[in-house]
C-alpha cells in the first residue's frame, strides 16, 4: 500500500503549500494529493477552498481574484504555521522529485468548471506527466470533460460519503473513472475492494491518520492511502503488530 500526503504533510505544514509537499516527500511519502482551482486570470492555483476566509481571513473568491493578488496571500499564519503562500500547479511539479506520484483533485461543485478540467489536462500533457499523475474529482462532469479531450490521462472518481452510494459507486464511477476509485475509509469493505479490483480500478482511500485503520485497509488490498501524517503512518506501518 502506497502513501500520499493529503494536501502534503498537512499536519506539520500549512496545507497545499510547497513546504507541505516537499515535507511529505521528506517524510517518505510516495507522493502527494493536492487541490486545484482556476483563478480570474486563468492560472492553475493549488488551493482547497473556493473562498479564502478559512485560510487567510480574506473574503476573496479564488475564481474571481487575479493571480497577482493571490500570490501574496498568507495561508500559513491563520492555521498556526509560519507564513506561507499559495503555489501554482507548475511550481509544485517543479519542486517535487520526478519519482513522486501526484493526485490532482479538481475542485468544482458546479456544472460549469470555467475551463479547469481541460486546463489541467493541457498542463499534464504539456509537461508529459501522464504516467505519474492521476486526476480526481467529486464532480463527475469534470472527469467526463477531461476524458473527452484527454482520454489517456489517469482519472479517479471521488465518492462522497454524504451522498447516496449507488448513483456514485455504480452509476457515475464507470463513466467518470479510468484508473481508480477514491472512497472515504468508512465506506471500504473487502467485498467492495474485490469488486473494484475486478473492474480494473485501483483503490485510493482518504483521509486516514490512524495506523490501525491503515492496517485494516492494507489487509483488504487497498492500493493507496491518503493521510495528513505520511511520516508517522510510514513509521507505524513498518512496525510489527
Amino acid at each position: 500500500m502506497r502513501i500520499l500526503g493529503h494536501r502534503g504533510a498537512s499536519a506539520d505544514f500549512p496545507e497545499n503549500t510547497l513546504e507541505a509537499f516537499t515535507g511529505a516527500i521528506d517524510q517518505r511519502a510516495d507522493g502527494v494529493e493536492l487541490d486545484v482551482l482556476r483563478c480570474a486570470t486563468g492560472e492553475l492555483v493549488v488551493c482547497h477552498d473556493e473562498w479564502l476566509d478559512r485560510l487567510s481571513g480574506l473574503h476573496w473568491e479564488v475564481l474571481t481574484t487575479p493571480w497577482r493578488k493571490l500570490k501574496d496571500v498568507d495561508v500559513g499564519s491563520r492555521l498556526g504555521f509560519p507564513r506561507a503562500r499559495i503555489p501554482l500547479l507548475d511550481e509544485v511539479f517543479d519542486a517535487l522529485p520526478s519519482t513522486a506520484v501526484v493526485n490532482v483533485e479538481l475542485k468544482c461543485e458546479t456544472s460549469d468548471d470555467h475551463g479547469l478540467s481541460v486546463a489541467v489536462g493541457e498542463k499534464l500533457t504539456e509537461r508529459r506527466l501522464g504516467e505519474r499523475v492521476f486526476v480526481s474529482s467529486f464532480n463527475p462532469l469534470c472527469l467526463v470533460r477531461l476524458a473527452q479531450v484527454f482520454p489517456k490521462l489517469k482519472r479517479g472518481y471521488l465518492i462522497d460519503p454524504d451522498r447516496p452510494w449507488i448513483p456514485q459507486a455504480w452509476g457515475w464511477l464507470p463513466i467518470a473513472a479510468r484508473t481508480s476509485v477514491h472512497p472515504h475509509f468508512s465506506q471500504v469493505t473487502h467485498g467492495r475492494v474485490n469488486r473494484w479490483h475486478a473492474q480494473g480500478w485501483e483503490v485510493a482511500v482518504w483521509t486516514v491518520d490512524d495506523v490501525d485503520e491503515a492496517r485494516r485497509l492494507r489487509a483488504m488490498g487497498v492500493d493507496w492511502v491518503i493521510t495528513n501524517v505520511p511520516g508517522e503512518l510510514r513509521r507505524q506501518l513498518k512496525r510489527p503488530i
